[in-house]
């Protein structure tokens, strides 16, 4: 196992200004990256900055503050659009207020209008809620069906099942491309090329992907790729849609209102060009702007660096787990097929106890069933406790989560 992080971590945290925070003498760890994570000075001073010095409506003025604003709006969607490999820049690149929106956007501007009865729509077992409910309910408008590919016991997907369920009825495959509940990492590539042999679009959650590894979406050939700011050091209220160019723009609007159309009349309306028809009303302007920040923030260390320090201390984190013959962790056991976030229980300790000893050491985790009722339904159990790692966090912060577990294990002994 590597000694050293590969990341220097204390200039990082340097950065972070809410890691400096204590609770009742302990200092806070914070282990709850992948429900949001921390926003460093740079992205907080943009944010700032845009209130103090630009803060203006875009694409609705000809003053000063309004052309600033304005290019620098657009010049993130372009920042955005290349750091995830999408050539066609802005273009391809929607801003939502979070990857669930994304979802939606798609679910209700392409789904309602291309599914019908003998429509399938693919999902996984380890989906998110985000996709899991909409596509349900857009299912349930349209007459087309969900389908599921089964999660092994090992916490991965069934690729033999996935060959089987993905066929000529297949409209839509939506996939997670980290599971932020088991960590575990799907080949999207592999379920790309199976939707697009049988004539069918792929939507992919990048949710807990973007922030913590190299996301080329024009590799994996995905139709569309969403992801949220507020967990890549971003801000909250932001989210990102990538779509191809063509798709997008045989798709209808979602919203409809200011800002997305061309020309109206009061017989019709026709709409704006991409990727504005699509961000109805006064945008995310300061979060977009923001984001942008965070995503050269990110690039300046390096995703590839970025991806080693969290297997580096998810690798440790199991390591220390194992320890305990009365911990089940949930996922794959190795740390190069994860993300950098382990779901777990101690026998015997309900999570959300767990949770609580755990935050009376002043250690962040979340507890509860991570947006995945069906799978934990699946995992025979109502919640799992979730430690997650980023860009900041330490060898020591695993000892001090460890250590907590350890704590409750006497506590209900």
């Amino acid at each position: 196992m590597q000694e050293s992080a590969p990341l220097d971590v204390e200039r990082i945290r340097g950065e972070f200004p809410i890691l400096e925070r204590e609770f009742d003498g302990n200092q806070l760890v914070y282990l709850d990256n992948a429900a949001t994570t921390q926003t460093p000075e740079p992205v907080i001073d943009a944010i700032a900055d845009y209130y103090r010095e630009t803060n203006a409506n875009v694409h609705r003025g000809i003053h000063h503050l309004s052309q600033e604003a304005s290019i620098a709006y657009e010049e993130a969607h372009d920042t955005v659009a290349e750091f995830v490999g999408a050539s066609g820049g802005r273009e391809e690149m929607v801003f939502t207020k979070n990857t669930t929106e994304a979802e939606n956007l798609v679910a209700y501007a392409w789904g309602l209008n291309e599914l019908g009865e003998g429509d399938e729509v693919v999902l996984t077992e380890m989906e998110h809620h985000a996709s899991l409910v909409t596509w349900q309910q857009i299912a349930k408008r349209t007459g087309a069906e969900v389908r599921y590919i089964e999660v092994t016991e090992g916490g991965e997907l069934d690729m033999d099942h996935a060959r089987e369920l993905i066929g000529e009825d297949t409209r839509m495959v939506s996939v997670v491309h980290v599971s932020n509940a088991l960590g575990t990492i799907n080949p999207v590539g592999e379920l790309a090329d199976l939707a697009h042999e049988n004539d069918s679009l792929i939507f992919v959650d990048g949710a807990q992907a973007v922030p913590n590894r190299p996301v080329d979406v024009e590799a994996i050939d995905a139709d569309f790729y969403a992801f949220s700011g507020h967990k890549m050091a971003g801000p909250t209220g932001i989210g990102c849609l990538y779509g191809k160019k063509a798709i997008l723009e045989a798709m209808e609007p979602f919203l409809y209102g200011g800002e997305m159309i061309r020309k109206v009349t009061y017989e019709e309306s026709t709409w704006n060009d991409l990727p504005w028809k699509y961000e109805a009303g006064t945008p995310l302007i300061a979060q977009g702007i923001a984001l942008e920040q965070a995503v050269e923030y990110l690039e300046e260390i390096g995703m590839e660096r970025i991806q080693a320090h969290e297997e580096w201390l998810t690798e440790y984190a199991l390591d220390r787990l194992s320890e305990f013959d009365d911990i089940e962790v949930y996922g794959p056991k190795e740390a190069g097929n994860r993300g950098g976030l382990i779901g777990f229980n101690l026998d015997s300790v309900h999570a959300h106890d767990l949770a609580s000893i755990m935050n009376d050491h002043a250690v962040a985790i979340r507890a509860g069933d991570h947006c995945t009722q069906p799978l934990h339904d699946k995992l025979g159990t109502a919640a799992s406790a979730r430690a997650s790692f980023y860009l900041y966090n330490t060898r020591e912060e695993v000892d001090r989560l460890v250590e907590a577990v350890d704590d409750a294990r006497q506590l209900f002994a």
